[in-house]
C-alpha cells in the first residue's frame, strides 16, 4: 500500500525534475515516512498536501523540493487492485472451509489497513454485514496469538482452537513432480508418511527436497529445506525403500525425517524458514539432483483408486459427445462443457504421480460431473 504511494509520487517528481528519488536512500526514506503518513491521514481527509522541501540537490546544488496533494479517490484508483487481491484470498478461504459468504457469522478487520473507507466498504459489500468494530485492527493478531497460547499451555479449555497448515507439503521427487504429504488445511499437530523407493540401480544416497505450495510441479513450488540420506545398500531399482515422515508440532514447527526401513538408517531436518529460491534456480537443483532423488512407490490402495478414476474418464468422455449436442442448443451449453472439460484435464494430467486423496477428490468430481451428464441425457432421448 506505501509502496503504491511512494512509486506515484516518486514518479510525478521524475516527470516534473528528470530525478527518480528511489535512486537516493535518504530522499527515499523521506518518501516512505510522507506516504505512510498520507496514507492513514487519508483514511479521516479527503485529500491531503505532501510537502518535502530541499528533498534533492542537482549536481550543480540547485535544490529540488517535492509538494504534491494526494486524494482518497487516487489512493483507492492506485491501491483497487490489491482490494480485488484481498477478496479473491477470502473467496478461496471460503471454499476451501465450505462455507457460503452468508454463513460467516461475524467479519474482523485485521492491520491497521483495513482503517481505509473503501476496505471496509468493500468487505461490508463481500460478506453482506458491516465488519466488527470490536477488535482494534493493529491488536487483533495479538488477541489471537495470546489465545493460541493459553491453548497451548492449556490455560483455555473452554476454547475449542483448530490451527491448520496453509500450504500443503511435500518433497520433489524424480522427473521434477511435486509430492504431497500433508494436504493443506490439515489439523495441527499432525504426521504423515510416505513410502518412496530408489530411481537408479546401486544407490547409495537421496537428496530429499522439501517444498510447499500447490503445484504438481517442483520448481512452481517453494524450497523449505533440503538434507541427504546416505548409507543405503546397492540394488537394483525400486527395491530400497525409504520412508519420509513429516510431522507439525502444535506450535508450528515442521521437521521432516528420511528412514531406510532395511538399516534403519535416519537423517532429519527442521523447517526453520523460506529459502526464496527462483523457479529456475529450482529447476536447476531439480536436474543437478536427478541421480539422488526418490520416486512414490504406489500402494495397492493407490493403485485401485487410479482405476476407478480411469473408468470414470472414460466414462465421461463416453457421454461428452451426446451432452455436447444436447447443450448446443443451451445458453449453459459453455460454461457446462468448460467446466466438465476442466474436471477432465484435472483428472487425467499426472495420474501417475497422484496421492490417494488427489484421486478421491478426482473420483469425487468426475461422479458429480457424470452424475449431471446422465441427467441431462435422461431427460432428452438420443433420438431427439
Amino acid at each position: 500500500w506505501d509502496q503504491r504511494v511512494i512509486d506515484w509520487m516518486a514518479d510525478k517528481f521524475q516527470q516534473e525534475n528528470g530525478v527518480d528519488l528511489r535512486q537516493d536512500p535518504m530522499a527515499l526514506q523521506r518518501l516512505k515516512d510522507a506516504a505512510e503518513k498520507a496514507k492513514c491521514d487519508l483514511s479521516e481527509l479527503d485529500s491531503v498536501e505532501v510537502n518535502l522541501p530541499f528533498i534533492y540537490t542537482t549536481e550543480q546544488g540547485e535544490a529540488l523540493h517535492l509538494q504534491t496533494e494526494v486524494s482518497r479517490e487516487q489512493l483507492e484508483d492506485l491501491t483497487m487492485d490489491l482490494i480485488e487481491r484481498t477478496f479473491k484470498i477470502c473467496s478461496e478461504a471460503l471454499e476451501e472451509a465450505g462455507l457460503k459468504r452468508t454463513e460467516v457469522e461475524e467479519v474482523v478487520l485485521v492491520g491497521g489497513q483495513t482503517r481505509m473507507p473503501l476496505v471496509q466498504r468493500s468487505a461490508a459489500r463481500f460478506f453482506g454485514r458491516e465488519p466488527s468494530k470490536g477488535v482494534h485492527p493493529d491488536e487483533v493478531v495479538a488477541v489471537g496469538a495470546a489465545i493460541q497460547a493459553a491453548s497451548l499451555v492449556g490455560g483455555a479449555s473452554d476454547v475449542l482452537l483448530l490451527d491448520v497448515t496453509p500450504h500443503s507439503l511435500g518433497v520433489m521427487v524424480f522427473g521434477g513432480g511435486f509430492e504431497v504429504i500433508i494436504e493443506r488445511n490439515s489439523t495441527v499437530p499432525t504426521e504423515e508418511s510416505h513410502i518412496f523407493t530408489t530411481v537408479k540401480d546401486n544407490q547409495t544416497s537421496v537428496k530429499i527436497l522439501v517444498l510447499q505450495g500447490e503445484s504438481e510441479r517442483a520448481e512452481e513450488n517453494e524450497l523449505l529445506g533440503e538434507f541427504v540420506l546416505q548409507g543405503l545398500r546397492p540394488a537394483p531399482a525400486g527395491e530400497v525403500e525409504v520412508e519420509i515422515k513429516f510431522s507439525i508440532s502444535a506450535d508450528g514447527i515442521v521437521s521432516v525425517s528420511a528412514r531406510d526401513l532395511e538399516t534403519g538408517q535416519a537423517q532429519s531436518i527442521t523447517v526453520t524458514a523460506t529459502s526464496g529460491l527462483t523457479e529456475d534456480e529450482i529447476k536447476r537443483m531439480i536436474e543437478e539432483n536427478k541421480d539422488y532423488l526418490l520416486e512414490m512407490k504406489h500402494s495397492e490402495e493407490q493403485d485401485a483408486q487410479r482405476d476407478v478414476v480411469r473408468k470414470l474418464v472414460k466414462e465421461v468422455m463416453g457421454l461428452l459427445p451426446h451432452v455436447e449436442r444436447i447443450l448446443s442448443q443451451s445458453t449453459l451449453g459453455d460454461p457446462t462443457m468448460a467446466k466438465a472439460n476442466e474436471v477432465i484435464e484435472r483428472a487425467r494430467k499426472g495420474i501417475d504421480a497422484k496421492t490417494t486423496g488427489e484421486l478421491v477428490r478426482d473420483e469425487e468430481a468426475l461422479q458429480r460431473t457424470l452424475s449431471v451428464f446422465r441427467g441431462i441425457v435422461e431427460r432428452v432421448p438420443a433420438g431427439d
